[in-house]
């Protein structure tokens, strides 16, 4: 925008009758704090939403009668109240566009403040803004409903994108396009080559009528096309770091999404990993990382990001051979467990419309099956099964491509008794991962684990089966007999024995599971129940024999 085109837009600001719940004048002297911005970003971004418009407005350098009064804030300055609002917002946001000009040698700059996202209020370090005609006010909890539980169904995938036309998306990335959907749809081969570009992308469920939407911009925009897809992100990161997680390389991408996707897969790392497979001395080749697991790992956090948040998608790459991809939003249907468990297409998708082009252009499937695969792939190669975090908001799974330990993965993919949820949920026990209380009593009824809540370990005929005989002593440890007979022995040959001398040798073995306080504490219960049962009594510091 030119000084005088933003000149204009001052004169038409300046003539609304006074501030409003969007609009607001400030002298902006140079200290203004930073905390006051944030807190005017807030109620300005809620108030919009509110309000049912796409942005609101900050003057700075206007007094209150609306005259021209100019601000001493600097470039350097106004760098810092950005950074601090993208610090402190909850969702992360920053302006639309910030302007600059002078009037009558007075410096004047307008900000352009985003609406509160759909179903999400803006806060302020923790607090949520409103305004009350041009009073700076809490907002009220009534309102903070309204933004909450407003167009829940709205699709943010289907929306016509005002301004954007066919010219911004990427004739590279429509002619990929075009080949993806002929490969989905072969029977409509022959048809397509009479389709324009727009007929295409109507067929495809890209665009709706010959108008873009923000599924098309995301999948085939130019790069340079992005910024209408603000607030939302059109952005995944790829971050190298090495076996200490200190970061190494990095490379940031774009849409289109769909040419992208190929980028970061190239960029990972996927090297050959070998190990010896039974009954044979030569060694077994393999990816890393299954393609496939990376295609549709990266696919899933594009279909279902909430870009309503501002967030990106990462994929984080260790070179001790584990990958993470990570996108904003939560899990919608709430547990891997129930993926696994329903093995059908999820009832409620996050982004139908861009669910649909990407299933159309065969980005994903819709059969439900996706998830699966990739814990069978994982299985199959004795590798650890994926690992989802869905806190924070986000949506995390961890792909480790090396066997953490050949001989239990073999043996326990040998039992044949164990289902596929089973085997994941002896996977988290293997990494020492918690389980919940379902799956510890679950596990429990079957045997597969023995001990009690937090304290639990592979059950005696896991073990067995796994060759893990020795692990499995050390964890459970000596019995409260077996230790009362080595107290008696103990005290019987030496005489008598402190209680720091029994905790020396009682506590190596101990279970590993306990604590040093738990297990000092369970030979202090033992000692008393010897005591009871008249076996020992105490003299001085020291325990002897009755």
């Amino acid at each position: 925008m030119t000084e005088n085109e933003v000149k204009d837009l001052l004169k038409t600001l300046l003539r609304a009758d006074t501030e409003s719940e969007v609009l607001e004048f400030k002298e902006a002297k140079k200290s203004f704090s930073k905390d006051d911005f944030g807190k005017y970003f807030s109620a300005l971004s809620n108030e919009a939403n509110l309000a049912d418009k796409a942005y609101s407005w900050i003057l700075f350098g206007i007094g209150n009668q609306k005259q021209i009064v100019g601000t001493s804030i600097s470039e350097a300055q106004l760098n810092e109240y950005k950074l601090e609002i993208s610090n402190h917002t909850s969702p992360m946001l920053s302006f639309l566009a910030t302007y600059r000009c002078t009037v009558d040698g007075k410096d004047v700059i307008l900000f352009q403040i985003p609406a509160a996202p759909q179903g999400i209020p803006v806060a302020w370090k923790g607090h949520f803004y409103g305004r009350s005609g041009e009073s700076l006010v809490a907002l009220d909890i009534g309102e903070i409903e309204r933004i909450r539980n407003q167009n829940k169904k709205k699709d943010w995938s289907a929306q016509i994108v005002d301004g954007a036309t066919l010219d911004d998306l990427s004739e590279e990335a429509v002619s990929f396009a075009r080949v993806q959907f002929a490969k989905k749809n072969p029977h409509l081969e022959k048809d397509m080559e009479n389709w324009s570009d727009e007929t295409f992308l109507n067929k495809a469920k890209l665009c709706i009528r010959g108008k873009v939407t923000n599924t098309a911009l995301l999948l085939l925009g130019k790069p340079e096309s992005h910024h209408f897809l603000n607030p939302a992100v059109a952005k995944m990161t790829w971050i190298l770091r090495d076996k200490d997680g200190v970061e190494v390389d990095y490379e940031h991408f774009s849409c289109p999404f769909i040419l992208a996707v190929g980028e970061v897969h190239s960029k990972i790392r996927n090297l050959k990993y070998r190990y010896i497979q039974d009954g044979t001395l030569f060694p077994e080749e393999v990816l890393r990382f299954d393609p496939f697991i990376i295609r549709e790992s990266l696919n899933n956090c594009i279909v279902h990001q909430d870009y309503s948040v501002g967030g990106k998608i990462n994929i984080v790459e260790y070179e001790n051979g584990v990958l993470v991809f990570s996108n904003s939003g939560d899990f919608i249907p709430k547990t891997i467990e129930n993926v696994l468990k329903n093995d059908a297409p999820e009832s409620v998708y996050r982004n139908p419309f861009l669910a649909e082009a990407m299933v159309n252009l065969n980005m994903i499937d819709t059969i439900g099956s996706g998830i699966k695969k990739m814990f069978v792939l994982q299985k199959n190669k004795f590798f650890p099964l994926p690992d989802y975090d869905f806190s924070n908001n986000e949506v995390k799974v961890k792909i480790t491509g090396k066997v953490l330990d050949m001989q239990y993965a073999r043996k326990l993919a040998q039992m044949p008794d164990l289902e596929l949820s089973d085997i994941i949920l002896l996977d988290r026990v293997q990494k020492k991962l918690p389980i919940n209380d379902e799956a510890f009593k679950y596990l429990k009824s079957k045997k597969l684990i023995e001990g009690r809540k937090n304290n639990y370990t592979i059950s005696a005929e896991v073990a067995k089966i796994t060759h893990q005989e020795t692990d499995y002593m050390n964890k459970v440890g000596i019995d409260d007999d077996y230790c009362k007979k080595m107290i008696l022995d103990y005290i019987r040959k030496f005489g008598s024995a402190k209680k720091s001398q029994l905790e020396e040798f009682l506590l190596p073995k101990l279970s590993e599971n306990l604590s040093e306080q738990q297990k000092k504490d369970k030979i202090k219960n033992i000692l008393q129940i010897l005591k009871r049962s008249g076996h020992i009594k105490p003299e001085g510091k020291k325990w002897i024999n009755v």
